[in-house]
């Protein structure tokens, strides 16, 4: 599990990401999730360019997620993106979600590297994986 301490990424609660009872819409945790991801890659330098000039992009293959307690419209969250696992084709976050010390949500998921023409899994370039493998278990 990711440490409230480590770096995350801040996200906001919008009006947009609430329900009808004002409670954070669970899908909603998923978007904070993948900007966590995102914002991680793209830390990384060149992985989004490398990956698009080789007709490649990352999609999410399977995630297990446990929500602990609720989040509110206006509440300041932080979002951490762990690199666990790194396969030929595929890694594995570990994430979590946090108001404050408190965390709010949990998951792991993995994201499966895929042709994007096809669909089909393919190979992560190289470069791309020595810097995923360079910062397995990192946040930043």
């Amino acid at each position: 599990m990711a440490l409230p301490s480590q770096p995350s990424y801040p996200v906001r609660v919008y009006l947009e990401d609430t329900d009808a009872g004002g409670v954070v819409y669970y899908g909603n945790y998923l978007k904070f999730m993948e900007r966590a991801r995102t914002e991680w890659l793209r830390q990384l330098g060149s992985c989004f360019g490398e990956l698009h000039a080789n007709g490649l992009q990352f999609v999410v293959h399977s995630l297990a997620i446990k929500y602990v307690k609720p989040a509110f419209m206006d509440d300041a969250l932080n979002v951490t993106a762990v690199p666990v696992e790194i396969s030929r084709c595929a890694v594995s976050f570990e994430q979590s979600v946090f108001r404050g010390q408190e965390v709010i949500c949990q998951a792991n998921v993995k994201v499966v590297c895929v042709a994007s023409t096809t669909l089909k899994p393919s190979a992560i370039p190289e470069s791309v994986n020595q810097d995923l493998v360079a910062n397995l278990g990192a946040t930043q």
